[in-house]
């Protein structure tokens, strides 16, 4: 969802010829947003987020050499580049330095540099983390002005995304000077926000303000601690009033918009909320909880404390969950939920890597509903393998169960595969597959239902809502029967979920940290999907969560 990388050099090359003190602080006084297309005009060129997704942690900053190691520009612009800019050109360098912020690469900006301070990286972070800005600024560099032979700066435009505020363009000026024969950057606090100069800040202000409070769908008050501020104002007769500042004068940069007006109903379900919030007890990790009606796909509850509204905009490897999906693809291969498959310990994808399951041993031949209970991973890199090399899983991902760019609530996405370990990946939910809670909690109402239609907070939903997509009756009825085994005799049958559920437990490997722990799944008119975060074992506890939300709703 997140963002493509376009780069157009076009007038900007032909222009070649012609070629603080920082600080930011959060006050309080008395909450994920996506990013917005930058305009193109004729003579820029526009970074967009890149696909890849960022790490669950900031990498380690090593300090930048005294002679950098290059830094590719981005695959799109690289023809141009090398067409239109000489090596060590002050535009070369401003190309490399923008791309790799636009990418989150702190490594490589500081490695075009000259003379970067020891906390470059912390700073940048600092000023994210304090700013609440969750991804990196969009930029769109403007012509190129050379001053003199050893010095030239670029301007540039960029637009950041802050949490609970939206997109906040700003315009900069990048200064490069020529030394010891190589352009750099001459980077000040500046660089980052104009506003950064001598003695001056950039902070963000919080006010508790009066608002009429917002309404459950009967028209009730929400739950106290319905753990669901992040995504309604005024749940407790007040809201926040966030405002961007520059100090000492006082300039208000940004601030959320005014929310007068009577009180309004939501589609949330007071009982539903509850048992969503209260399902959390207890856990330390962050996690998710969210449920949506069957026919309306409006959203029931969402109970979140993984903050930035991850429940509906944050992306995560759904791990097995994801196998409702790419056994609806192998079922139109000609497959059956019958169909007999093997079930190995290991499974080397010829010529590639070798893939294993949590439990070790070998299980034979079984039926394909019986290898989907155990969350058989080799059975389903096997059989994608042998079935889907030639795109289909991605095919039944994006054009059936919404793992694409979409307008709507929900975040997901999955890219080509560019080789067979790419693959077996992401047949288990891995590698490029990435989803939101709600994402997941759509694909299981998709296979509860027989049609996938997007979740929607709204009467009806959106006049650019996308439209809804048949599964297919008979792929559906094996999906639901497939899933039914999961809590009758596989990973989920321990977890005391109540009779009549349904639904796929999901361990996704997280690199540096614990596993995610997920469980999807349907009963009576709601789909859910329960997310924990580095939490572990699905079975062992996103399983127990969901077990807790459907018992307080009996």
């Amino acid at each position: 969802m997140r963002g493509r990388l376009v780069l157009a050099l076009i007038a900007l090359a032909l222009a070649i010829a012609g070629f603080g003190v920082y600080g930011t602080l959060i006050v309080t006084d008395g909450g994920s947003t996506s990013p917005t297309p930058t305009p193109r005009a004729a003579g820029t060129f526009v970074f967009e987020p890149a696909e890849t997704p960022a790490p669950e942690t900031s990498p380690p900053v090593s300090p930048a050499p005294s002679s950098p190691p290059p830094v590719a520009p981005p695959a799109a612009v690289q023809a141009t580049t090398q067409a239109t800019v000489q090596a060590g050109d002050p535009q070369e360098v401003a190309v490399r330095y923008l791309a790799a912020w636009q990418a989150g690469d702190l490594a490589a900006m500081a490695g075009l540099v000259s003379a970067p301070p020891a906390d470059f990286a912390e700073r940048h972070r600092r000023f994210d983390a304090e700013l609440r800005i969750a991804v990196p600024p969009s930029l769109t560099p403007q012509t190129p002005r050379r001053r003199s032979a050893l010095e030239a700066e670029v301007p540039f435009q960029g637009v950041r995304q802050i949490t609970g505020l939206g997109p906040w363009p700003f315009s900069s000026v990048l200064r490069l000077v020529r030394h010891a024969g190589q352009w750099r950057v001459r980077w000040t606090p500046q660089t980052m926000h104009p506003s950064l100069g001598e003695g001056r800040s950039l902070r963000l202000t919080e006010t508790k303000v009066r608002r009429p409070a917002t309404l459950t769908r009967e028209g009730l008050p929400f739950p106290a601690g319905s753990r669901a501020g992040d995504y309604f104002t005024g749940l407790e007769g007040t809201t926040t009033e966030l405002k961007l500042r520059e100090f000492p004068s006082g300039r208000v940069l940004l601030a959320s918009p005014s929310k007068e007006g009577e009180a309004t109903r939501t589609t949330i379900s007071q009982d539903v909320q509850s048992a969503a919030a209260h399902a959390l007890d207890g856990l330390q990790a962050p996690a998710a909880l969210v449920a949506i009606d069957l026919h309306t796909r409006q959203v029931r509850a969402v109970a979140d404390t993984l903050g930035g509204k991850g429940a509906f905009n944050g992306l995560y490897p759904p791990g097995s969950t994801f196998k409702v999906v790419t056994a609806a693809a192998l079922l139109r291969t000609g497959l059956t939920s019958r169909s007999p498959v093997p079930c190995p310990a290991a499974y080397t994808i010829p010529n590639a890597r070798r893939f294993t399951n949590a439990e070790p041993a070998d299980r034979g031949v079984l039926p394909l509903t019986t290898a989907f209970a155990l969350s058989c991973n080799t059975t389903f890199v096997q059989q994608s393998y042998e079935r889907l090399r030639d795109g289909g899983l991605r095919a039944e991902a994006a054009d059936r169960f919404g793992f694409r760019e979409k307008p709507g609530l929900s975040s997901c996405r999955i890219r080509p595969h560019t080789d067979l370990n790419e693959l077996g990946s992401d047949a288990i939910g891995q590698n490029s597959v990435q989803a939101s809670p709600l994402c997941m909690a759509e694909v299981a109402a998709a296979a509860a239902t027989g049609v996938w239609k997007p979740a929607v907070m709204t009467e009806r939903p959106p006049a650019d809502s996308p439209p809804e997509v048949p599964i297919g009756d008979e792929v559906a009825a094996q999906l639901r029967d497939m899933m039914g085994s999961v809590v009758t005799q596989g990973t989920a049958a321990a977890a005391g979920l109540p009779p009549g559920t349904a639904g796929k437990t999901g361990t996704a490997e997280v690199a540096g940290g614990h596993s995610h722990a997920w469980f999807i799944g349907y009963r009576g008119s709601l789909a859910f999907a329960a997310f924990v975060q580095n939490g572990g074992s699905g079975g062992a506890t996103a399983a127990p969560v969901a077990a807790r939300f459907l018992n307080a709703l009996r």
